[in-house]
């Protein structure tokens, strides 16, 4: 299971919060999935990957309640915790950086303290960078709308970059995958 984390509706396509959307729209593109599915409050979609059935996922709920779909679908699909994938905006990474790890805390992201109150704490974590506010801006006003012009394509290109490193991490194994896609550090 591939889940994006976001909130539905159309005031909020293109927030920086959706960030989890917008990879799974790019992976959806990749393969060719263009059917969708309504079930236990998320857009489901199901992708052939190499012989692999892939579940993709966009929760409806709202962030703040993204497990309430997650964990359910999980369960219904019988898919172990290690097998999901998360894909999420993360303010403390610059725009368009991707960090991917296999488990940790929820770093005081409420869509993830969600997924942890709902039965799912040991899944791989995607996270995108969407930068913190600028100048006098809250943090809700930030994640809540879209990027100003000059930064849209250092995101868009973070965002293809995570869709890539999703499909790296399936074919490779995560470990691999990390070691490929995560940042370098310089030494």
């Amino acid at each position: 299971m591939i889940a994006g984390l976001g909130n539905p509706g159309r005031e909020y396509e293109g927030s920086k919060h959706n960030a989890g959307f917008t990879v799974i729209d790019e992976l959806a593109r990749r393969w060719g999935v263009n059917t969708w599915q309504t079930r236990m409050d998320a857009e489901v979609a199901i992708a052939n990957v190499d012989g692999e059935q892939v579940l993709l996922v966009k929760p409806q709920t709202y962030m703040n309640d993204s497990g309430k779909s997650v964990g359910p679908l999980m369960r219904w699909y019988k898919i172990d915790e290690k097998d999901v994938y998360v894909v999420y905006d993360d303010m403390d990474l610059p725009i368009g950086k991707l960090r991917i790890r296999e488990n940790g805390s929820d770093g005081g992201h409420n869509g993830i303290k969600s997924l942890f109150a709902n039965g799912c704490r040991d899944f791989v974590r995607f996270r995108l960078g969407i930068g913190r506010p600028l100048g006098h801006m809250d943090v809700i006003h930030h994640v809540l709308t879209p990027f100003p012009e000059e930064y849209r394509q250092t995101f868009a290109d973070g965002a293809a970059y995570a869709a890539e490193a999703v499909e790296g991490c399936l074919k490779l194994g995560v470990s691999k995958g990390m070691n490929r896609y995560n940042p370098r550090r310089n030494r």
